[in-house]
């Protein structure tokens, strides 16, 4: 086998682990992640998945890494054409909310729900992701702001929207509301106006 065969390869495989340790955290917490279950689920020795990470810690932040990928990918991305202030925030919390319903898209509130009062590096990873897209958010509802598309307290708006996202996720996912979406865009649509 050449040496770029085997490389690609590799990345191939860590890619595979990482897809997957997403899948299972979203469901069972990044502390329900084992080096077995990911071996056996993707047909690997557990040798194999371990040499990619070396420790469970590693794995974990790895996996907060590629969710938070994806969800630039899957929320950030398709925003990116629209205009900034009140018109992307409203394309930036329609496809947050549409990620709800991707099979990996609560793994940022489940991973917080876990890690939230535990100090540690993995916390860190979820709190500075966290951090950043607030950060995104809060910037347009200043411009929008600024523009005079919204009145209001800049910081209290980006509250309320973090809320209705956490609100249709937990309707979404734990009461199996087939509203959720629905109520989610009602209420998203009263706080941008």
């Amino acid at each position: 086998m050449s040496p770029r065969r085997s490389v690609t390869d590799a990345r191939s495989t860590r890619s595979a682990i990482l897809d997957r340790g997403v899948e299972l955290a979203t469901v069972e917490g990044l502390d329900g992640l084992t080096i077995g279950r990911l071996a056996a689920d993707l047909g690997l020795s557990k040798s194999g998945v371990l040499g990619h990470f070396g420790a469970k810690e590693a794995l974990q932040l790895a996996v907060v890494e590629t969710a938070t990928e994806q969800f630039g990918r899957e929320v950030v991305e398709p925003s990116t054409g629209t205009t900034p202030g009140l018109p992307r925030l409203r394309a930036l919390c329609e496809a947050w909310l549409a990620h709800l319903t991707h099979p990996c898209g609560g793994f940022f509130v489940s991973a917080a729900a876990e890690f939230d009062r535990r100090p540690g590096p993995v916390r860190d990873a979820i709190a500075g992701m966290s951090a950043l897209w607030e950060r995104d958010l809060r910037m347009h509802v200043r411009l929008a702001l600024t523009d005079g598309d919204l009145d209001g307290d800049a910081d209290q708006i980006l509250f309320d929207l973090i809320g209705t996202i956490l609100a249709a996720n937990h309707a979404l996912h734990l009461s199996g509301d087939p509203q959720a979406l629905s109520r989610a865009r009602l209420a998203l649509a009263r706080t941008l106006g």
